[in-house]
């Protein structure tokens, strides 16, 4: 119980569009000035992590969610609509600089994984956003892979299993039902997709 508290904090969905962007900068086989890539880590750092995590903090404590990890189904909607703008805004904010548009793709996904997760909220099904986080870090992993031709295999096995972790977690907190957890981690990896096929016509 505790290990899966733990991993439910440690992977947190708010941590994986940094991670991703990490990743991405890491392994990107074409030259950008550095003070090009950290400008806009740091930008996505504070929309993504700590703009975020601030407002969680603020909701918390104005009574507005009950825990950093929005229990309910009503203590999602608002959040939800937030992070949806806050991923759209990064995504066409790095689209427009055309040097790391791929990487904008992953914030579109991200976009979308979260509209869908709210339609859901309307069905009294919250989706597992842990689930649906790791799963678009590894779809965007598997078109990064196959746009520029390199091999992340290794990354993408691990976010693998990672995810499989994650999801088990979920399901020994009784944070989610395996359903939840199942829709989160195919709506996550779907959506990457479709935006990077968009992308591509």
């Amino acid at each position: 119980m505790k290990l899966s508290k733990f991993i439910s904090y440690f992977f947190h969905p708010i941590n994986f569009s940094i991670i991703g962007s990490v990743l991405f900068f890491l392994l990107l086989p074409k030259h950008i000035f550095k003070s090009q890539e950290h400008l806009m880590l740091i930008v996505i750092f504070l929309g993504t992590y700590a703009f975020p995590l601030l407002l969680l903090f603020l909701l918390k404590k104005f009574g507005m969610i009950g825990s950093h990890h929005m229990v309910t189904i009503e203590e999602r909607k608002f959040p939800t609509l937030l992070f949806i703008s806050i991923s759209y805004i990064i995504g066409n904010w790095l689209y427009k600089s055309s040097l790391v548009d791929i990487l904008a793709m992953l914030y579109f996904g991200y976009g979308l994984t979260l509209i869908l997760a709210y339609i859901f909220l309307y069905f009294k099904i919250k989706i597992s956003l842990h689930t649906a986080a790791v799963s678009s870090l590894i779809g965007f992993l598997i078109y990064f892979s196959h746009f520029y031709k390199i091999n992340l295999i290794v990354f993408i096995s691990l976010f693998f299993a990672l995810g499989g972790l994650i999801g088990y977690s979920r399901l020994v907190l009784n944070a989610h039902s395996l359903k939840e957890v199942f829709i989160g981690y195919v709506i996550g990896i779907l959506s990457q997709f479709v935006v990077y096929g968009i992308y591509i016509m």
